[in-house]
């Protein structure tokens, strides 16, 4: 279907179906009027006031627990309410329908300023400043030159290359690694064989890489051996991509000098688990980027729109590579 045909198809917002909401995380009042704005007279229902299951058609969900899906069996379409879909892979109650990610302004900037400032906390040795303060020391450390600190982003998506152009646009001499060959302007990137080249020379490794069966536990000890010693490491992707004892173990041993992680094996964080009493690691509560509705609205909406008469969603992924 052509972009012509499909616009002169566009159905009316009551052909669209219901649509049905569901997470824990994200407001859905929020959501629905954003929607709503842009598609006048949508029926938006919000789990678990479902109505006929047989309504809906299109399902905006964040983690649904297992076999929330089944019950639906008109889905014309799954948005993810983000941008990793990991909860989405693997399971055996997703139709065979299309399934998009949010990719918003709003959430790339603020992906993109969470790892700015990871790294230039570092670049800038804030935490040396910061622990002379607590002993009330004036401690002088001569500022560095940017472009001769050397920082690295493992994984090169949509978020990934957001955050490897704003670093090379700061002035740092940015690398990015991804299986898949990608070409970034100001970024020297690294294919699926020269990994080892990549990490080599690092000061500062930051992991955008996407949770998928192939990724679970990538950043292990091997990884970490691979960096030169006392590098630091940015974690704003997905906790499980990182071997956990293994980078406790690094950071023990000075292998790796500090860490920012956003992300977490178990959220919350237990109280009991080592990271909290490590003075080289900085925790957040996996805040690095949220969605901003009424900018990730828009495409939804035309989502719906295009599914509605019969094409494709914006930002489709394929939930059998997890991305």
């Amino acid at each position: 279907m052509t972009q012509q045909s499909l616009a002169q198809s566009m159905p009316e917002a009551g052909d669209y179906g219901a649509v049905l909401f569901y997470s824990e995380f994200d407001d859905p009042k929020a959501w629905g009027d954003a929607l709503k704005s842009n598609l006048p007279g949508l029926d938006f229902r919000v789990y678990p006031d479902v109505g006929n299951p047989d309504d809906i058609r299109h399902v905006l969900a964040w983690k649904a627990f297992p076999g929330f899906f089944e019950p639906f069996r008109n889905i014309a379409q799954v948005v993810n309410l983000g941008a990793g879909i990991d909860a989405l892979v693997g399971r055996t109650d997703l139709p065979d329908v299309p399934i998009s990610r949010l990719s918003d302004p709003g959430m790339i900037a603020l992906m993109r300023s969470y790892v700015l400032f990871s790294v230039i906390r570092y670049a800038r040795d804030i935490p040396a400043f910061e622990q002379a303060q607590r002993r009330h020391e004036w401690h002088y450390i001569h500022p560095r030159p940017l472009d001769t600190i050397k920082v690295g982003i493992l994984g090169l998506g949509h978020l990934g290359s957001a955050v490897a152009s704003g670093l090379a646009d700061v002035g740092f001499d940015v690398s990015g690694w991804d299986v898949a060959p990608k070409s970034i302007t100001g970024v020297r990137c690294f294919g699926l064989d020269q990994k080892q080249d990549f990490l080599g020379e690092l000061e500062i490794l930051v992991n955008m890489m996407p949770l998928t069966p192939a990724t679970a536990g990538m950043i292990n000890a091997d990884l970490f051996s691979a960096l030169p010693q006392g590098a630091k490491f940015v974690n704003a992707s997905r906790g499980h991509v990182v071997d956990e004892p293994a980078l406790i173990e690094a950071l023990r041993s000075g292998q790796i000098g500090g860490a920012t992680l956003d992300v977490f094996h178990v959220e919350p964080l237990p109280e009991d688990h080592p990271f909290w009493s490590m003075e080289n690691v900085l925790i957040t509560p996996h805040l690095a980027s949220i969605t901003v509705p009424e900018a990730a609205a828009r495409d939804v909406a035309e989502s719906i729109r295009r599914v509605s008469a019969g094409g494709e969603p914006l930002h489709r992924v394929d939930p059998r590579r997890g991305y």
